[in-house]
């Protein structure tokens, strides 16, 4: 009795261990803000992996943007990499959530870079300018500092 006891534990708490790693799919386009706080400029753009854009001085390429399988509605994240291309200087590299921007945010005293959501194709057959979002509202669109 003591041994089916433990082997039913040792079973909940595998399946418990399984079921809390979520598994992630990657997305060919994301949508970012930019923020320019000096001029109070905000963009959103919409970028494809491995594409870089421009605002001011720096730079920010897109490397991988990734969102829940089961929930592709859920929070995404986003690999981007910042420069400062007047000085050739890497400002960030690194993975920026959605829902949480501040957690590892672009430390800049002028620009501020956040992911709103990765943008999914609507159909498997369909080229890749037919985006559909993936997360409709998220917490990074509203960040507050």
């Amino acid at each position: 009795m003591r041994r089916a006891v433990l082997i039913l534990m040792s079973c909940i708490t595998l399946g418990f261990s399984a079921s809390a790693q979520e598994q992630a799919v990657g997305a060919q386009a994301a949508l970012l803000r930019l923020l320019d706080r000096v001029s109070g400029e905000v963009q959103d753009i919409s970028m494809q992996v491995g594409q870089s854009q421009a605002m001011g001085f720096i730079s920010i390429r897109l490397d991988e943007c990734r969102y829940p399988v089961d929930n592709p509605m859920g929070d995404a994240y986003a690999r981007l990499t910042v420069t400062d291309q007047r000085r050739n200087e890497q400002l960030f590299s690194g993975w920026m959530l959605a829902s949480s921007p501040a957690l590892n945010p672009l430390d800049h005293a002028r620009y501020d870079v956040w992911v709103l959501r990765c943008e999914i194709s609507s159909g498997s057959g369909q080229s890749s300018g037919s985006l559909k979002s993936a997360a409709c509202f998220t917490a990074g669109a509203s960040k507050r500092r």
